[in-house]
């Protein structure tokens, strides 16, 4: 379907930002219940350098080398948070700023060092740092929605050991479900959904296009199936926004108002969300004020035509 007064070009841009933020929302979810918000956004920072060094082994902007190389400086990224935390007293929430800080460090320097090359300084590196989805071409997004469907596809098929995973991982073990395999399917989707991401949102906000999703859901339900669900639709509707938004501003970041698209729903969830939300925390808590100021023979009253 055509939307009127998008380009070709932008019509694939959306499709993959559409994929992307719905990936993005799920495994938001899985991310969200592990407690490691903090995770994705060390490894987005720690893919930066791997994007760098793939692009300097070919000597030109070969997207599939570059994510393989952002595949590879995130998955180093978790085995060195994992080693920091595993062999030291550092607790895994500091072990990960000190990844991502490195990594990041890192990564600038070698983004300094490349742009000396020739023909490097027009090749779009910088557009990893903070993202720029309108340089993407159809092959380039039929590439990113193809890995963001194999993350759905895990995340659907495998949804009720991601459920005893997150939930009860003894009673998981108990049933024969191996922890350590679903750490290795957990980190996969995570390290797939930053890959996939960071050209489109960049690595600084891809973080934010992960989490924002699902903190978002949590305000509109207890359920973890409908979670999952609604960060999803939260999720590719902040991609697709963004991108619209982005494409009629003429020139407009698409990965920022993306972010700011998700943030928005954040605000709405965070105010009208039916779990929690402050308005409606509010109307409920005058309500019982009013209910417990009433005269008590009112309330008698009240209670005895509610038994009737």
């Amino acid at each position: 379907m055509m939307i009127a007064g998008l380009s070709h070009n932008a019509q694939w841009v959306l499709l993959g930002t559409l994929i992307l933020g719905t990936a993005a929302g799920i495994v938001g979810c899985f991310a969200y219940w592990k407690r490691q918000s903090l995770m994705s956004d060390a490894l987005s920072h720690a893919s930066l350098p791997g994007v760098i060094i793939g692009f300097a082994l070919v000597g030109s902007k070969n997207l599939p080398v570059m994510l393989a190389g952002a595949a590879a400086g995130a998955l180093l990224g978790a085995l060195l948070i994992h080693w920091i935390r595993s062999s030291s007293r550092i607790k895994e929430d500091a072990a990960m700023g000190i990844v991502l800080s490195v990594f990041f460090g890192f990564g600038i320097m070698l983004l300094t060092m490349v742009n000396r090359m020739a023909g490097a300084a027009q090749s779009g590196l910088d557009s990893f740092i903070f993202g720029q989805a309108a340089s993407m071409v159809q092959r380039d997004v039929w590439l990113m929605s193809g890995l963001a469907l194999l993350v759905l596809i895990v995340a659907v098929v495998a949804f009720k050991e991601w459920k005893l995973f997150l939930f009860d991982a003894a009673f998981a073990k108990g049933l024969g479900l191996s922890g350590r395999f679903m750490n290795a399917l957990y980190l996969f989707c995570l390290v797939l959904v930053i890959v996939v991401g960071i050209q489109a949102v960049g690595v600084i906000l891809m973080a934010a296009l992960l989490i924002t999703p699902a903190v978002s859901a949590r305000y509109w339900t207890d359920s973890f199936g409908r979670m999952v669900i609604l960060s999803a639709v939260f999720g590719g509707v902040s991609g697709a926004s963004g991108t619209v938004l982005s494409a009629y501003g003429n020139g407009w970041p698409t990965g920022p108002f993306i972010v700011l698209s998700a943030a928005a729903l954040f605000i709405v969830s965070l105010a009208f969300g039916t779990r929690k939300g402050v308005v409606v925390q509010a109307v409920q808590q005058r309500r019982l004020r009013k209910e417990l100021t009433k005269p008590k023979t009112e309330r008698r009253t009240a209670e005895g035509g509610n038994a009737v």
